[in-house]
């Protein structure tokens, strides 16, 4: 089964987060978005913006600070950029929180969907059987992400995935889902499915299987 992106069809889903009614053999074992704060920190590093804006507002106010000026001097000295970096800031929280709103992920027993996109929305079905590993990076509070990488010559469009994609990985483009919470108990859910769908052992290890048998077996790891 070929990775299928099945265009806009968000308005006319017949059920949450797919773009069709799942068949009688297939059932959802998961499904999920990711968590807007979680999002904000990790994808589009927030916490760093922070501290960018701070420092570029004391720098602004420094001359005045220095020179021991009254209140009204500081404030006239960063009477543009607060505004602006509190613009800035609440732009990338909104971003975040309409890409938390409109991503959907669902594991089924065959697949793992991804519906992504703001104004254009698109899904993205990745068989089971297609995902060679799987690996995961645990955020703060439980949350975390779970990188899929596929088999075959099919690719998808880095810019197509983002942010729902390993940072960096452009000339081979790796999907991700990104921020969800119980993120070990989904990497679980996954193993188990993709178990299932190939029949297959997953977390194979070098020492017991060969470097070709390893490419067709799913491999979750906890970093």
């Amino acid at each position: 089964m070929p990775i299928e992106n099945l265009g806009h069809e968000h308005e006319f889903e017949p059920q949450f987060g797919l773009p069709e009614r799942l068949p009688q053999d297939e059932f959802i074992v998961w499904q999920g978005s990711p968590d807007v704060g979680a999002l904000a920190a990790s994808a589009f590093h927030i916490k760093k913006l922070v501290v960018y804006f701070i420092l570029l507002i004391v720098a602004c106010a420094w001359p005045a600070l220095e020179a021991q000026a009254d209140a009204m001097a500081v404030l006239q000295a960063i009477k543009w950029i607060a505004p602006l970096s509190l613009l800035g800031l609440a732009s990338v929280w909104l971003l975040a929180y309409m890409t938390s709103r409109t991503t959907v992920y669902t594991l089924t027993n065959k697949r793992v969907v991804m519906r992504l996109g703001i104004v254009l929305t698109v899904t993205f079905n990745l068989p089971l059987k297609q995902i060679a590993s799987s690996d995961v990076r645990l955020l703060e509070s439980g949350f975390g992400d779970i990188t899929l990488v596929l088999q075959g010559s099919d690719r998808i469009g880095w810019v197509h995935l983002w942010p729902s994609v390993r940072p960096w990985r452009i000339s081979k483009p790796e999907p991700t889902l990104r921020a969800i919470s119980d993120v070990q108990e989904v990497a679980v859910k996954l193993r188990d499915a993709w178990t299932q769908a190939t029949g297959m052992a997953a977390n194979a290890t070098p020492s017991e299987q060969s470097v070709n048998t390893q490419a067709n077996n799913l491999q979750v790891s906890l970093t």
